[in-house]
């Protein structure tokens, strides 16, 4: 995907979730951690700050799974998942770190959203 498809495909998701949710994201960060609150499945509480940048470690790992840089391995004592890093990711400076979020991000809710 080019950096100008996922541009496109990242505004029309965007779009997508404020249509669901009610709010735009304002960042990838927001929309980790909407992916994090998913995959915890926990309903709407509270969280701490820490707790919020476990949520968004959550969503890295689930949409990095799927190129198979991340392995689900379960839940802890509280029901959080665990992942385990199978590959190092790519290097790449921070715009190239947000791309490959992004298009891991689009093809997560390429997924669940039909």
């Amino acid at each position: 995907m080019s950096d100008n498809s996922i541009d496109g495909s990242w505004e029309d998701l965007l779009d997508q979730i404020q249509t669901l949710v009610g709010k735009r994201p304002a960042d990838l960060n927001a929309v980790l951690f909407l992916i994090g609150v998913q995959e915890l499945g926990k309903g709407p509480i509270r969280f701490s700050k820490e707790a919020k940048q476990d949520l968004m470690h959550i969503a890295v790992c689930k949409v990095l799974s799927q190129s198979g840089y991340y392995s689900f391995d379960g839940y802890d004592k509280d029901g959080w998942p665990l992942w385990t890093l199978i590959k190092p990711l790519p290097h790449g400076d921070l715009m190239a770190q947000e791309t490959l979020l992004k298009h891991h991000v689009i093809l997560y809710f390429n997924s669940i959203l039909v």
